[in-house]
């Protein structure tokens, strides 16, 4: 598809994970929240799709989380509130709610500078 529209935003939240088993220390991070759409051609104003839908979805989806510990809120008070968790969360809640003419290609969060989990459709 020729074009791709990439929409960042971030949110601020505490988790803690479990990894083999062991519960680590609940911390927080400034999460980075990328969203990338594609459409294969512009409407008659020669756009993809507004910037701003994406972003009110996006924004709708996180704002939940945002100042918050991840392992009490929904889905992760059951789930473990990994990075490709939540890459995987945002995906399927923003999918269904995508602008007509996007489709969306992948969410990408990022934990820690250089930390990135990719959720897509070109992943799986």
């Amino acid at each position: 598809m020729p074009f791709e529209l990439r929409i960042e935003r971030t949110f601020s939240a505490a988790h803690a994970i479990v990894i083999q088993g062991e519960r680590e220390p609940l911390h927080g991070h400034d999460w980075r929240v990328l969203v990338a759409a594609r459409g294969p051609e512009l409407d008659q104003e020669g756009l993809l799709c507004d910037f701003h839908a994406i972003e009110q979805q996006v924004d709708a989806i996180i704002k939940p989380f945002h100042n918050r510990n991840l392992n009490e809120i929904p889905p992760f008070d059951k789930r473990n509130p990994t990075a490709e968790a939540i890459a995987e969360h945002i995906h399927h809640a923003l999918i269904k709610k995508m602008p007509q003419g996007a489709t969306l290609h992948r969410v990408e969060i990022g934990e820690a500078p250089g930390c990135t989990a990719v959720y897509g459709v070109s992943l799986v």
